[in-house]
């Protein structure tokens, strides 16, 4: 069974940085498997928002970002692959939100697969 937990979020104020990790157990590297996981990523969700892509990675680092956020955050995956992180800098109150890990098969199935709990991010300005 896959399971995300994620974790560093917190408060931080305007222009700082923050780094978020999402460790996945049950992911696994065999395609054949039924617990294969190839995409990871993060989401977030702002109060009264619907919940948006921030970025996602391939086991091979294909990386896709919300154009917004280019330059600011980076999505990087672990050496095990099992471990996705998001380096936030120049940290907006507009990014305030709960942020959620995500993982799928593919790219194009991540948000309608799994999903952790979410961490929530703070950006006091």
């Amino acid at each position: 069974q896959v399971q995300l937990v994620e974790s560093g979020g917190g408060l931080v104020q305007a222009g700082g940085s923050l780094k978020l990790s999402c460790a996945c157990s049950g992911c696994s590297e065999v395609i054949f498997s039924g617990n294969y996981i190839d995409a990871m990523g993060w989401y977030r969700q702002a109060p009264g928002k619907e919940r948006e892509l921030v970025a996602a990675i391939t086991r091979r680092g294909s990386t896709n970002y919300a154009d917004s956020l280019k330059g600011r955050f980076t999505i990087s995956r672990g050496n095990a692959k099992n471990t996705v992180y998001l380096q936030m800098s120049s940290l907006k109150s507009e990014d305030t939100a709960v942020y959620y890990c995500a993982a799928a098969r593919s790219m194009d199935r991540l948000g309608d697969a799994y999903w952790g709990q979410g961490t929530q991010v703070t950006v006091s300005s």
